[in-house]
C-alpha cells in the first residue's frame, strides 16, 4: 500500500473556494478508482486557508492512475492548483494497522 500526506498551504481567502473544489472532485475521481484505497481531507478549525490530504492506494501504478484521470488534471490540477500557495508532497510506508 502507498500512503501520500499533502499539507497545503491556500491562498489567503480560498478556502471556501478550495473545499468546494475537493467536494466536486471525490466523487468524479477517486471513489470511482478501483486502486484508491482511501482519500480524505481534513480541514483545521483553528488555522484557515490550509488543507491536509491523506489518501492510500494500491501501489504506485492506482497513484499514477489517479493524478493521470481527467478529473485530477481538470480539478486538481487545474482549478485547485491556482489556489494553492505551498504544496507538499510526503509518501509514508505503513507501520501499524488494525
Amino acid at each position: 500500500m502507498l500512503s501520500k500526506v499533502f499539507p497545503i498551504e491556500l491562498r489567503p481567502g480560498k478556502q471556501a473556494e478550495a473545499e468546494a473544489i475537493v467536494a466536486e472532485f471525490a466523487p468524479r475521481g477517486p471513489e470511482q478508482e478501483a486502486g484508491t484505497l482511501s482519500f480524505r481531507v481534513y480541514r483545521d478549525p483553528a488555522r484557515p486557508d490550509y488543507l491536509l490530504f491523506v489518501e492510500h492506494f494500491a501501489d504506485q501504478a492506482s497513484y499514477d492512475a489517479h493524478t493521470g484521470s481527467a478529473a485530477y488534471k481538470e480539478l486538481v490540477a487545474g482549478r485547485f492548483a491556482g489556489l494553492i500557495v505551498e504544496f507538499v508532497e510526503i509518501d509514508h510506508e505503513l507501520l501499524v494497522s488494525h
